[in-house]
């Protein structure tokens, strides 16, 4: 039996990179998907994506640091399919700054997508899958939400307070039969992240450079991170909540 059969799962990001990833992969394990993105025609391409292959998914445009929209893609999952029992909190944006050198609008922006939209998820799906029993909450955090880069100080925030909230979130619905886990990538061969290396004058020395400081030498493909969501997400996680799976290629291992 596929690790999903019969669940019903909203992947927030679905667009591209990890949430496409893991949308695709949560069909292919049984589930039926709502894929949400911010970008209407990328929601719709993973979507068709997964029906192609004979699976069942719905697109969903939302920008999930707004409450309406955060309601409206747990009302599309219940109104199609009567149910919802998982949720993966994958949407994200970053920008590049120092502390100082970091705008408000870009602190605020930042917080609002990856911090407030894990928030205002798990807030509109928790009371719908107390109400059918329970469910899973994976929430998509980060390396650099427990270490720091000089570059990037708000996104290291708000990957801490995300850090911070699963397990909050965990012991309190922990009785209503939700767990809510947390993932912690590294470095995954994504558009956002390609991007990073595009910024470089030489790209393909930057990937070299990053990829070196790995213990596998390389960084992770987005299906890799899709396979922890699955598993978290999955009654073979039954009794694993609170947690954060450090999903890093061995990259934190190492001190120097």
């Amino acid at each position: 039996m596929r690790q999903l059969e019969e669940k019903v799962a909203i992947v927030t990001g679905a667009g591209s990179g990890i949430g496409r990833a893991t949308a695709m992969l949560c069909a292919e394990q049984g589930a039926r998907v709502v894929a949400v993105d911010w970008n209407r025609d990328t929601a719709g391409e993973t979507a068709r994506s997964i029906r192609e292959k004979g699976l069942e998914a719905i697109p969903c445009h939302a920008d999930v640091s707004l409450a309406a929209d955060a309601q409206r893609m747990v009302g599309a999952a219940l109104e199609t399919w009567g149910r919802l029992n998982i949720l993966v909190n994958n949407a994200a944006v970053q920008v590049l700054g120092r502390l100082t050198e970091t705008s408000e609008q870009d602190w605020d922006r930042i917080h609002s997508v990856n911090l407030k939209g894990v928030f205002l998820g798990c807030k509109y799906a928790i009371p719908a899958m107390i109400q059918g029993g329970g469910g899973s909450i994976v929430n998509m955090g980060s390396i650099l939400g427990f270490v720091g880069d000089p570059d990037l100080a708000a996104y290291c925030a708000a990957k801490g307070g995300v850090i911070a909230l699963t397990k909050a979130a965990a012991i309190s619905y922990g009785p209503d039969n939700v767990r809510v886990n947390c993932i912690c990538p590294g470095d995954v061969d994504t558009p956002m992240v390609q991007d990073y290396f595009d910024k470089d004058p030489d790209p393909a020395r930057a990937r070299a450079a990053v990829s070196s400081h790995y213990a596998l030498r390389r960084i992770a493909t987005p299906r890799e991170v899709a396979q922890t969501a699955v598993f978290l997400a999955s009654d073979a996680a039954s009794f694993i909540t609170g947690s954060v799976i450090v999903t890093d290629g061995g990259l934190t291992s190492r001190c120097y």
